[in-house]
């Protein structure tokens, strides 16, 4: 197989690409992750998962290898709410969030820079009511700071859920299934 590089600095991605057990590099393209004029949220995070594969190519040690960008966002009445400016900001987000439903978007691409090929997932998450208090308490903990929605399902945020229907590595941050299957569909299709 092709080498792969993993276009992302977050740990849970890269934890994540461990678990399909192929050898890979992480590579850190910068893309800006700013919304287009009336841009659907999910072509948003599509755009955003091909723009950082298409910047890690020229980052590649091997001009043979295949990049992969993914990118989450979390959406709640079409609106786009990625990670806080700051505790008010997700203070806001999470009052949002708190007793209701929303989407978790992951998009997932692969470049060779022969070719590109994406899938994008949308996982559906309820969330109990959330105190202030407790919104407060789990703002303490660090946790929410560099996670779209502000909150990481893997962690102390766990606890809000009461129901998740769709891919939970998705809401992680990396769809283990269909991540795979782009891999393997990219290097099959370059032979």
């Amino acid at each position: 197989m092709k080498p792969l590089y993993l276009a992302s600095g977050s740990p849970r991605r890269y934890e994540l690409l461990q678990l399909l057990q192929y050898p890979f590099s992480v590579i850190r393209p910068h893309v800006p992750e700013i919304p287009q004029d009336d841009e659907a949220a999910h072509a948003y995070v599509s755009r955003l998962a091909c723009s950082k594969a298409s910047a890690g190519l020229p980052l590649r040690e091997s001009t043979a290898g295949i990049v992969i960008g993914a990118d989450t966002i979390v959406v709640v009445d079409g609106d786009i709410l990625e990670k806080p400016r700051d505790k008010a900001h997700f203070l806001q987000m999470f009052s949002r969030l708190s007793g209701r439903a929303h989407q978790v978007m992951t998009a997932v691409c692969v470049d060779d820079g022969n070719r590109q090929l994406h899938d994008l997932v949308t996982t559906e998450i309820r969330f109990r009511q959330i105190s202030s208090d407790e919104a407060e308490h789990y703002w303490a903990t660090g946790e929410p700071t560099d996670k779209a929605g502000g909150y990481g399902i893997q962690g102390y945020a766990g606890k809000f859920v009461e129901f998740i229907r769709g891919s939970y590595f998705a809401v992680v941050g990396l769809p283990l299934y269909e991540t795979d299957q782009l891999i393997k569909r990219l290097a099959e299709d370059s032979r």
